[in-house]
């Protein structure tokens, strides 16, 4: 059951942000992609007025016995270029590269179809390692996600090829490195660093959209132990405060996932959790915004307009997806969205916590 939790959580955060309400191609808020967890190229940080990130680390503390194992997986997205591109002579049935003139939209037949930046999961998974062995030596692994292009043919109403759909991925190049000190006598400092390495021609003059798809997205890390348990950050134990005080995590945070009270996994995430994040029983599918107002997004959801609701249709699968979902809610799921109280607990002085509300992802 724990690892289902920590998958539908780690889901959530690969996810943030990769489309907003209106959740249209042409709305400004989605001009401007991938805001979390974004490990650029150390080429592009690297120039004069580079001022992002290459890397990021977590640090984290593990109570146990040198004779535990640790496993580490890195998630990331690629960002994947789909264009259009109308084809300027005869398209030939074996051509599979036709001559094309790029353009940002074309409406084929009663669809619209638009340039857009998807994305696909790529995953870094090291091999299980001793902390005793870590304490000797750190573990190190070089990934590649490879590039590639792929054009699909679009048809127009007479069965005819009318344009392609062409996508396109830059291929991305890191490492993660994996290692521990000892701080105890049964206490371990455990570090993942991710760094991307992907060579860049002219880095300097390069703005950054450009080097979106050279860069990890929402990328974040997945930690497990056997033989031991880890420590929280957001609450040690009093003896271990100044201790945890000391990870300096970067780029990232990790907190506590799985059910209540278990210590065996962690998530270190771009995005701010608490220990023990859930995903909301009443919540029906991922919007993508917020994690997450789902009542509030929902309704906005159902008052666009038929044209609006045509652009997302044609944007993104994922955007249908939530369009559909949302426009087939049966209202006592619209219900259950509303407003209910959840995790109240004492506060100093005989206050109460402000609550999580079930429809906060």
């Amino acid at each position: 059951m724990s690892a289902k939790l920590v998958e539908e959580i780690a889901n959530a955060v690969l996810y943030e942000g990769y489309l907003l309400y209106p959740y249209r191609p042409s709305a400004v808020k989605n001009r401007q992609r991938w805001n979390f967890g974004v490990v650029y190229p150390k080429a592009y940080c690297e120039t004069p007025a580079g001022a992002d990130s290459w890397l990021m680390r977590t640090e984290c503390l593990i109570r146990g016995s040198a004779s535990g194992a640790v496993d580490v997986k890195v998630l990331f997205l690629q960002a994947v270029s789909r264009q259009l591109g109308r084809p300027t002579g005869t398209v030939e049935p074996d051509n599979s590269e036709p001559d094309l003139e790029i353009v940002e939209s074309l409406e084929i037949g009663k669809k619209i179809f638009q340039s857009w930046q998807e994305a696909i999961e790529r995953d870094v998974i090291l091999p299980p390692a001793r902390l005793a062995d870590l304490l000797l030596a750190p573990v190190s692994l070089d990934f590649v996600a490879a590039g590639g292009r792929e054009l699909e043919p679009v048809n127009d109403d007479s069965g005819s090829i009318a344009a392609y759909i062409v996508r396109t991925r830059e291929p991305i190049s890191g490492n993660v490195e994996l290692r521990a000190e000892k701080r105890g006598a049964d206490l371990f400092k455990l570090t993942v660093v991710i760094s991307n390495l992907t060579p860049l021609e002219n880095a300097r003059s390069m703005p950054r959209e450009d080097v979106l798809p050279a860069s990890l997205l929402s990328a974040h890390t997945i930690l497990s132990v056997t033989g031991g348990e880890f420590v929280s950050l957001m609450d040690p134990p009093s003896e271990l405060r100044q201790i945890a005080s000391e990870c300096k995590n970067a780029g990232t945070w990790p907190v506590l996932v799985g059910e209540d009270g278990c210590k065996s996994m962690m998530l270190s995430s771009p995005i701010i959790l608490y220990d023990y994040p859930q995903i909301a029983p009443e919540s029906a599918g991922d919007l993508f915004d917020a994690t997450e107002i789902d009542e509030i997004l929902a309704l906005r959801i159902l008052t666009l307009s038929d044209d609006e609701k045509r652009e997302i249709r044609q944007t993104d699968e994922r955007a249908r997806e939530v369009l559909e979902r949302t426009e087939t809610m049966p209202m006592e799921q619209f219900l259950k969205l509303h407003g209910a109280l959840r995790g109240m607990r004492p506060a100093a002085g005989g206050a109460f916590d402000t609550p999580a509300r079930e429809d906060d992802r």
